[in-house]
C-alpha cells in the first residue's frame, strides 16, 4: 500500500441531535429520502446513531457531522467531528 494512502476513509454524515441524555454520548438522526418502489412516491426516513461526544459540549437540537470510527462499545461506532 502506497504512504499516502494509509489513512482510512471514513464515511462522515450530517444530522440533527436527538438525545443528549447520556454520558460521553448522543443519538443523532439523520435524515433522507426514499422512493417507493411500486408508487414512486418520495417519503422521508430518519436513521439514529449513537455518536461518541467527549466534552459533552453538544445539546439536544444541534446540527453536528459525525465520523465512523472503531467500535467503542456494542451501538457506538461514530463520532462527532463538528458542530455545525
Amino acid at each position: 500500500m502506497n504512504n499516502n494512502m494509509t489513512e482510512k476513509i471514513r464515511r462522515k454524515l450530517v444530522g440533527q441531535v436527538l438525545s443528549d441524555k447520556m454520558k460521553n454520548t448522543v443519538v443523532v438522526g439523520v435524515k433522507s429520502v426514499k422512493v417507493h418502489p411500486k408508487y414512486k412516491k418520495r417519503y422521508n426516513v430518519v436513521k439514529k446513531f449513537a455518536a461518541h461526544n467527549e466534552n459533552n459540549d453538544v445539546k439536544l437540537g444541534s446540527k453536528v457531522e459525525i465520523e465512523e470510527t472503531r467500535p467503542m462499545s456494542k451501538t457506538k461506532h461514530w463520532q462527532v467531528t463538528k458542530i455545525l
